[in-house]
């Protein structure tokens, strides 16, 4: 049984910056990502690496992601790391395009280091381009 909360001094937003939202990103292994399925948002929980200006993931064949693979679909990327009961934390948001990697190179040295966390053949691996990187931090 979870207990309730209890009241807290109310925590502050700051806004971050684009260098500080990726490198808390790039900080944890696991975000959500938001995309169009049928016409309707979808969220699915993925786990993930930051390569520069890139959130890189990996994906099965049959992943909605992959409906075009000649189309780059615009997607959003939110990760978070929030401590419910000290009111902190923070959240980063990154909205781009996301596109099949297909060179064989960059494929093999993403594979390396990227392993998938759930039991499925994960042969494909897309990168979002970070257009819009949107980052808070949640403090007193």
């Amino acid at each position: 049984m979870t207990r309730p909360l209890q009241p807290a001094s109310p925590a502050r937003m700051t806004e971050l910056g684009r260098e500080e939202s990726l490198a808390l990103l790039a900080s944890v292994p696991l975000g959500r990502l938001g995309l169009s399925q049928q016409a309707l948002p979808t969220i699915r929980l993925v786990n993930h690496l930051v390569d520069g200006e890139h959130i890189v993931i990996r994906t099965h064949t049959e992943s909605a992601l992959l409906r075009d693979p000649s189309l780059a679909e615009v997607v959003v990327y939110e990760a978070d790391q929030i401590d419910l009961e000290a009111r902190t934390g923070w959240g980063v948001m990154v909205t781009g395009r996301a596109s099949l990697v297909t060179g064989p190179l960059d494929v093999a040295r993403y594979r390396q280091l990227l392993t998938p966390w759930i039991e499925i053949d994960m042969d494909h691996v897309v990168q979002i381009t970070a257009e819009i990187v949107t980052g808070y931090r949640l403090g007193p």
